[in-house]
């Protein structure tokens, strides 16, 4: 039996004993647009940033979806300020690839 994105994480939020209801694709962008504007090892860091921040504001899809939005932004802007700060380089690629893990490239 072949198991599935989908499969792990309702597997595993079974054994949380939670049922996040949290639109999977949503922190996926997230994880992808924070890997590549601002640093790889940040990506599942600021995942649970989202959901911690969601708890503590009461939870639910909303709250993820607020959170979501916050830190895209936030990535966003970091990428843009690394363009503006050196408009030779390449914007597909990896800011964590030459630097070091909890520093800004």
């Amino acid at each position: 039996m072949e198991r599935t994105l989908d499969d792990w994480m309702a597997e595993a939020a079974a054994e949380l004993g939670i049922d996040p209801k949290a639109d999977i694709r949503e922190l996926l962008d997230l994880a992808r647009v924070v890997a590549h504007g601002v640093d790889r090892p940040a990506a599942p860091l600021t995942t649970f940033l989202a959901g911690y921040a969601a708890a503590a504001h009461g939870g639910g899809p909303a709250a993820v979806g607020v959170a979501v939005a916050r830190l895209t932004a936030l990535a966003e802007r970091w990428a843009a300020e690394r363009a503006a700060d050196d408009p030779g380089a390449d914007p597909g690629a990896d800011p964590g690839a030459e630097s070091e893990p909890g520093t800004r490239p």
